[in-house]
């Protein structure tokens, strides 16, 4: 199964694969353990697309859970395929802060959504940190631009269009990630080098890939070129 596409044609959601699912799946956990867990508290997910790590963090957690998508027929499913009490989508989009409805969250967090940001992450930090409620905490999963193949995907025009990348996103390094939280005032700031498990690899190589990426996370310089950087930060 190919990547799916939202109604503008981009990719925004991996394809089906046993090792996509185990990658989501970690990638939810990693979130959680950045989480103070009580039923009271809240998160807002930016960019959720069809609804499955909302979903997930609601069973795991039990906190109260809004999922979000500028894409209307991926809210539309996710509506229809996930149903809790704690539970709620609505269509989002981030760039507009007009849209925002004056709640306040315990956590805000999305995974691979800022470099859809790019050119208004200023704005975006500060509109989150709005919207965080005291001592409130975002946390982010990026594409590593120091990998070789998130930088050659981003970089040259041609990949770019194979990728079905949008005009506007692009991967970013831990600096930048860093230097833009600090300026909009954010504290508690972890940026970490984190991932080597790629998304629709064989599934003999999963297992592999998850054992030998946690010794490569670990080693200075090498863990650059993980897949992924992990953001979190609190107001």
């Amino acid at each position: 199964m190919g990547n799916i596409k939202d109604d503008r044609g981009y990719n925004q959601v991996w394809g089906d694969s046993r090792a996509t699912r185990i990658r989501a799946e970690r990638r939810g956990d990693y979130m959680i353990s950045q989480m103070e867990i009580l039923p009271s508290r809240s998160i807002m997910e930016i960019g959720c697309g069809k609804g499955s790590n909302a979903f997930y963090l609601a069973q795991k957690t039990g906190m109260q859970v809004l999922g979000t998508d500028l894409c209307v027929p991926f809210i539309e499913d996710a509506k229809s395929r996930f149903q809790m009490s704690n539970l709620r989508f609505d269509v989002l989009d981030f760039n507009k802060a007009e849209q925002f409805k004056g709640e306040q969250f315990d956590y805000i967090i999305g995974n691979g959504i800022l470099h859809h940001l790019y050119h208004h992450l200023d704005e975006a930090f500060v509109n989150m940190h709005g919207l965080l409620k005291e001592n409130g905490k975002i946390i982010f999963l990026e594409p590593n631009l120091c990998n070789p193949y998130v930088y050659l995907i981003f970089s040259y025009e041609t990949l770019r269009k194979k990728a079905h990348l949008e005009p506007d996103e692009m991967a970013f390094t831990k600096n930048f990630a860093t230097e833009k939280l600090q300026n909009a005032g954010y504290k508690n700031i972890k940026v970490e080098y984190r991932d080597f498990l790629l998304p629709g690899i064989p599934d003999w190589l999963i297992s592999p890939s998850v054992v030998i990426g946690a010794v490569l996370e670990k080693i200075p310089m090498i863990n650059k070129v993980s897949q992924s950087i992990f953001i979190s930060a609190s107001k």
